[in-house]
């Protein structure tokens, strides 16, 4: 059954945070329901500067939010505000795109696969030496992992049937979405159309991204292996340098010819840099062990109950290009939906049960009162302090209380 809007924001439970107008426009086109159609009718709390949008996904009531900048720190303020705002919250979804890991230990990603986190590496943190960059990873330096809730969701995806299952429900939306933006006039029927196998490329990690034609590199700078790549190269399309279709890293063509989008479940990698050497990204990968990189995770994960969804726009290496980024912020936006789907909130406290559990707790408090040391909670001290037998412990408004026998 279809939720009515919520009476006030301390009800909304679901959030969906996205970093990119390309990656909130995907997200808006598989709302159900607007609930914000003559204007914010929830408000936001002082000092809370976000937008929001509200309506209804699926049977959720779901507020979303667009950061109004790219990366941790303007993630992790946003997070903090929305958590100011919309108190109640015990899911958000980081929704968009990604540079994926096209080869590991995980398989094979292709753009337009969808990742979804099982944990967050915040990869950029740590202490820069001459020859190398050592990661801060203790135990208070690293992100926490999920709470339970999510954990058991995550758990049940990472099953043949739970992860058949949400691969399904994606396609589905995936085709609802698209169907959706044909009717739109800003959208149009082709923005969120599958790209194509012939344009999913993933080079070999040592083959860079430069002029691979004299006549085009006006510096020549690109022509020798020794130099770095010219600034006009870093901004020319692998057509226009003449990049070897020969270095491709081959890919199963059986998964390539089709939209439908594989979803891996595993650990992201977040920071403030924009990962564009493929040899850089593999060193990191298999040091972290991490399948994609992303730049708000990190900033959020620790404010909100928080799952990473992002879908793989490109493969974090030299070549990479912003054609696929509509299609993989849509595969993202679809898993998202999926997501929700299989989410279960927990029931709200009935009126008699929170009665009921008012009268248990008087009736515990009447109870304690009626014995010594009643104020006192916490750690309690029996014994004899300066010839005085004494019970000690932490009072209820602060402070210690003692009692003593003589």
């Amino acid at each position: 059954m279809a939720s009515a809007p919520l009476s006030e924001r301390d009800d909304f439970e679901v959030a969906v945070i996205c970093a990119l107008p390309t990656e909130y426009n995907a997200v808006s086109l598989l709302f159900d329901e607007f609930w914000d159609h003559e204007g914010d009718k929830y408000g936001r709390a002082s000092g809370d500067s976000n937008h929001y949008t509200t309506g209804r996904v699926g049977k959720y009531n779901v507020v979303l939010a667009l950061l109004p900048h790219m990366g941790t720190i303007d993630a992790a303020s946003a997070a903090a505000s929305m958590r100011s705002s919309y108190r109640a919250l015990k899911l958000a979804l980081l929704v968009g795109v990604c540079g994926g890991v096209p080869q590991g230990e995980h398989g094979e990603v292709l753009l337009g696969d969808v990742i979804i986190s099982k944990s967050v590496v915040q990869y950029d943190f740590g202490r820069q030496y001459p020859d190398q960059f050592v990661r801060k990873d203790t135990i208070g330096d690293n992100l926490g992992r999920p709470n339970k809730n999510i954990r058991s969701l995550l758990a049940w995806f990472e099953t043949d049937r739970g992860m058949e299952t949400l691969e399904r429900r994606t396609a589905d939306f995936l085709q609802q979405l698209q169907a959706n933006a044909a009717k739109s006039k800003r959208a149009g029927k082709d923005k969120y159309r599958y790209p194509g196998a012939a344009r999913d490329q993933p080079f070999r990690a040592d083959y860079r991204h430069k002029h691979y034609i004299a006549a085009t590199c006006l510096c020549r700078d690109c022509l020798n292996d020794s130099h770095p790549v010219c600034d006009a190269a870093l901004d020319s399309s692998c057509d226009d340098l003449g990049c070897d279709k020969n270095q491709l890293i081959l890919v199963s063509g059986e998964i390539a010819v089709v939209q439908a989008p594989a979803l891996y479940i595993g650990a992201v990698a977040s920071g403030d840099m924009v990962i564009k050497s493929a040899v850089h990204r593999d060193k990191i990968a298999s040091k972290e062990k991490v399948i994609a990189f992303e730049m708000e995770g990190a900033g959020i994960w620790d404010e909100v109950p928080c799952i990473v969804v992002k879908g793989v726009c490109d493969y974090a290496d030299s070549h990479k290009h912003k054609g696929w980024q509509n299609f993989a912020a849509a595969t993202a936006a679809s898993a998202a939906k999926a997501i929700l789907e299989r989410y279960v909130q927990t029931d709200k406290p009935t009126e008699a049960a929170s009665n009921n559990q008012t009268a248990g707790n008087d009736m515990s408090r009447a109870a304690h009162h009626d014995r010594p040391g009643a104020d006192a909670q916490g750690p309690v001290f029996h014994g004899p302090i300066n010839g005085r037998n004494v019970i000690a412990g932490s009072s209820v408004t602060g402070g210690t209380v003692r009692y003593d026998f003589k």
